[in-house]
């Protein structure tokens, strides 16, 4: 990390905010694919609940990234450098494998050639769960700490525009240019995205830092993540980290196999997908700024509430899925709350990371917020099989109030940022 300065930080300039956002418009890109597009396209070639369900495991190396990511942090490539040296060539991969899924048919992908979807799938979410760890290792470097809320607020609405192009956009254009072309216009984006990475100079923008704390070796991943773990109150926050978003987990990926079963089309949930991942989009910002107004605390007892309810919500729709007014209201808010919720969780994530290990700190509580979600989404397509999406629903509501206690423990206890205790 870069010496601090008693001056005012300078707003990072636009290239830089670029950048960033590129970054996490790429690895949205592909999450749209897998979360929103594939289990519409799933359910209507017939695939029961619970294998729908499953695609959520498949998010798995966004929790095991914690294993490989001081390594990210500690080796790096002098040519290319450091972030730059494990970006480019993860993107490049992320690229081939969605090219590849351009050129394959839908009805062999989704019947007898299943399995195969679902290991390029696995294959492009190692590849960006580890592009993951650079890139945000990048960012804290790039943003002083006056700016890391923006910084957040183009983490998670860079993602979600890359989501909504894949989602929504991918949807729309499914019915007029068929899988085929879809994806590969999803594939060229990526190539897009890639373009300003590729002409960043890092070493010439970032000092070239070779060599971190610890040295590398067996006893690196422990040696890493020893002193984060003993950081005061952190028990308390990982807790939290367990907890926050658990409720959205459970209930989220049964939205479109709800709406599919009450015959709603491609074309209709597309523009659904569009129009409410905006208002996701403006949540994630509204959110950064209400964020630097009320504090930590009180934004993520707010905005906690508000994405408890609006998954809660979703309950409304259930067997009425005709009245496309209601449906808009409560899917709108729903993502609105989304957006604010995960701006308020990332903030105070940045805040518990100690400097020169941004990037294995701030990926090892993002492994660990996703741990108990990735498992309790798995079982969200039997859970709506034996309860109801309705009852779903609601129990997914009231799991999301439940961490709202936690959160005032941890504060109470007297929370503090790892980084000034370290």
């Amino acid at each position: 990390m870069q010496p601090t300065s008693s001056a005012p930080a300078a707003r990072p300039a636009n290239a830089t905010l670029i950048l960033l956002a590129s970054l996490y418009c790429a690895q949205g890109l592909p999450s749209g694919l897998r979360a929103l597009s594939l289990p519409v396209l799933l359910r209507q070639h017939g695939v029961d609940l619970a294998l729908i369900g499953l695609l959520k495991l498949l998010a798995l190396p966004w929790l095991l990234k914690v294993l490989w990511a001081p390594w990210v942090d500690r080796l790096a490539s002098p040519r290319l450098g450091h972030h730059r040296g494990w970006i480019l060539p993860l993107q490049l991969g992320v690229i081939t494998v969605i090219a590849t899924l351009a050129l394959m048919s839908p009805e062999r992908l989704f019947d007898s050639h299943f399995f195969l979807l679902i290991g390029l799938l696995l294959l492009v979410n190692l590849a960006a769960s580890t592009q993951d760890i650079a890139t945000d290792g990048l960012a804290v470097r790039l943003l002083p700490e006056r700016w890391r809320g923006l910084g957040n607020s183009l983490q998670v609405g860079g993602y979600k525009v890359g989501m909504l192009v894949s989602g929504s956009g991918l949807l729309l254009a499914m019915d007029a240019l068929g899988w085929n072309l879809s994806v590969a216009l999803v594939a060229l984006l990526l190539v897009l995205m890639t373009l300003p990475i590729w002409r960043f100079n890092e070493r010439r923008e970032l000092l070239f830092q070779p060599a971190q704390a610890e040295p590398a070796g067996p006893g690196l991943l422990l040696r890493h993540y020893r002193g984060l773990l003993l950081q005061p109150g952190m028990l308390f926050w990982l807790a939290v980290l367990l907890s926050f978003k658990l409720g959205d987990a459970l209930g989220s990926p049964m939205i479109k196999p709800m709406l599919v079963d009450q015959g709603w089309s491609n074309a209709e949930l597309g523009q659904l997908t569009l129009i409410s991942s905006l208002a996701g989009i403006a949540g994630a910002f509204l959110g950064g700024l209400l964020y630097a107004r009320i504090g930590a605390l009180r934004a993520l007892l707010l905005f906690g509430l508000l994405q408890a309810g609006g998954i809660a919500a979703m309950a409304l729709l259930v067997n009425v899925g005709g009245s496309t007014g209601l449906v808009y209201l409560v899917a709108l808010f729903e993502q609105t709350a989304d957006g604010m919720s995960t701006v308020a969780l990332f903030a105070v994530m940045m805040r518990q990371c100690r400097p020169e290990h941004e990037g294995a700190d701030f990926t090892l509580q993002a492994s660990v917020q996703l741990l108990l979600a990735g498992l309790v989404g798995a079982t969200s397509g039997w859970l709506a099989e034996q309860l109801g999406f309705a009852s779903l629903f609601i129990s997914a509501g009231v799991l999301g109030l439940l961490a709202l206690p936690i959160v005032l423990l941890y504060f109470w206890r007297g929370a503090r940022p790892a980084a000034s205790a370290a």
